[in-house]
């Protein structure tokens, strides 16, 4: 079995699933980036029922929101259930630039908190799928075809293997009301290489975001701390965001002022060289330093 065809009965597999115990399609996440396009193309192939979700990051470059808007404006017209879920924080909305100030640190690989607001706690007690792939990162090499979310790895471990309709009672009905109460994944393209994906699209015809075109390898969040030093060319092709995160990092520092939290930096701009990993500023907090204070 090919890679597409195993990719789509993965995503058959889950929606059965998905109807079975949630008694809603299965969720296609939507992030518009390539895999994004590529999971999407698939479901359409499918044949399945299915619904189409996007977390709005709020830092998203222009091009990628663009792409996004015209993707799910086609989605419309085709009748396929879409939405755009606008991120919310203690119940009030929220963006990067107020996360910011509120968990009084910058957003750091070691303390993704944005992720976990702004990106994924859309589809509660849901079945999703998403683009994730192994050749992405060690971390998501530890990923699996179908996932819970939410808990340890050793239960993750236990309920990784797909539950059949025809397994026993007692375990389908501990595995069912642990579904029901949590967040369930399918990764229909985990295996797949980069290769693999932009063959897919070429050969598909597969509209993806511009960026791409431009020299972009990704088109996550202007400024993920997981870009490393690529986050230069970013904020060169687009200093006002450069601008954004200084002020907010500005009011980060009154917000620890306020709270009598130890300030290193004198200004925005110092926690922004900081925050890109300038080796030219010396004597600045470690991440270590931040334990303990995130709200």
């Amino acid at each position: 079995m090919d890679k597409e065809q195993k990719a789509i009965e993965r995503i058959k597999l889950a929606s059965e699933m998905s109807i079975h115990h949630y008694g809603k399609p299965l969720v296609c996440t939507y992030s518009g980036g390539k895999d994004s396009d590529v999971i999407l193309e698939l479901f359409k192939r499918s044949g399945v029922s299915f619904e189409v979700h996007n977390s709005y990051t709020t830092a998203d470059a222009p091009q990628t929101v663009r792409h996004i808007r015209n993707v799910f404006k086609q989605l419309k017209l085709d009748g396929i259930k879409c939405g755009i879920e606008m991120p919310v924080y203690g119940g009030k909305p929220t963006s990067m630039w107020k996360l910011i100030p509120q968990k009084l640190m910058p957003p750091t690989r070691k303390a993704r908190y944005c992720c976990s607001v702004l990106k994924e706690t859309g589809c509660a007690n849901r079945y999703i799928a998403t683009g994730v792939r192994w050749d992405e990162s060690t971390a998501r090499s530890e990923r699996g075809e179908f996932e819970k979310i939410g808990h340890t790895k050793k239960e993750k471990e236990k309920f990784s293997t797909v539950m059949l309709m025809n397994d026993n009672v007692s375990y389908r009905r501990m595995t069912e009301l642990c579904m029901k109460q949590n967040k369930m994944v399918v990764n229909p393209i985990i295996d797949w290489t980069h290769s693999d994906v932009w063959e897919f699209i070429h050969s598909g015809h597969i509209e993806t975001c511009e960026l791409y075109q431009c020299g972009y390898n990704r088109v996550g969040c202007i400024g993920c701390p997981i870009a490393g030093k690529k986050r230069w060319k970013e904020f060169s092709d687009f200093p006002k965001y450069k601008q954004i995160y200084i002020h907010a990092f500005e009011r980060m520092l009154e917000e620890r002022d306020k709270r009598g939290k130890e300030n290193r930096w004198k200004s925005g701009e110092e926690v922004f060289l900081w925050w890109m990993e300038d080796d030219n500023i010396p004597g600045q907090m470690s991440i270590e330093d931040f334990i303990g204070e995130e709200r």
